[in-house]
């Protein structure tokens, strides 16, 4: 089931500090394309977190999907994304590179996916291509905890 941000006035799942229909909302509306890989890769998060597969497969380069399809997005479980964090990104000419760490909770647990990703651009739009995994990079207890929550991580989600 896909969650609606009913108010377009509600922060971008993103973690962007702007509101969803300033940031990530047109593009998933079609209205307009991603400038640059990591706003592309933002806007994959956001589409993640609420389960818009459509959008994933529709910005996903054709050359690199692999047989998937948004029928096995819609069939693999969903975590409980949490928050994004851009670590890195590049550009240059047509090829972008984003390194990020994506914060979910599954089974009671914390956990990230922390990806270096490659992306293409093509007729004027950014792609996905792939990504090389990397093993997460929890925080230190004294520094803020990734659920968003303002606490520090000790406080928070270590506990």
């Amino acid at each position: 089931m896909t969650r609606n941000l009913n108010d377009p006035n509600h922060p971008c799942p993103c973690c962007s500090t702007k509101l969803f229909k300033d940031c990530c909302q047109p593009l998933h509306l079609g209205e307009i394309f991603a400038q640059s890989p990591a706003q592309l890769m933002r806007s994959r998060f956001s589409a993640f977190y609420m389960e818009n597969y459509e959008y994933l497969i529709s910005t996903h380069h054709v050359d690199y999907l692999c047989g998937l399809t948004e029928q096995t997005l819609r069939d693999s479980p969903s975590p409980q994304w949490l928050t994004l964090e851009v670590l890195s990104e590049s550009e240059s000419k047509n090829q972008g590179h984003v390194c990020f760490q994506a914060w979910f909770r599954a089974d009671g647990e914390l956990d990230a996916i922390h990806e270096c990703s490659d992306f293409i651009k093509q007729g004027g739009q950014w792609y996905y291509t792939e990504g090389k995994q990397k093993a997460a990079v929890f925080p230190k207890r004294n520094e803020p905890c990734v659920c968003g929550s303002n606490k520090k991580f000790k406080q928070c989600c270590l506990a």
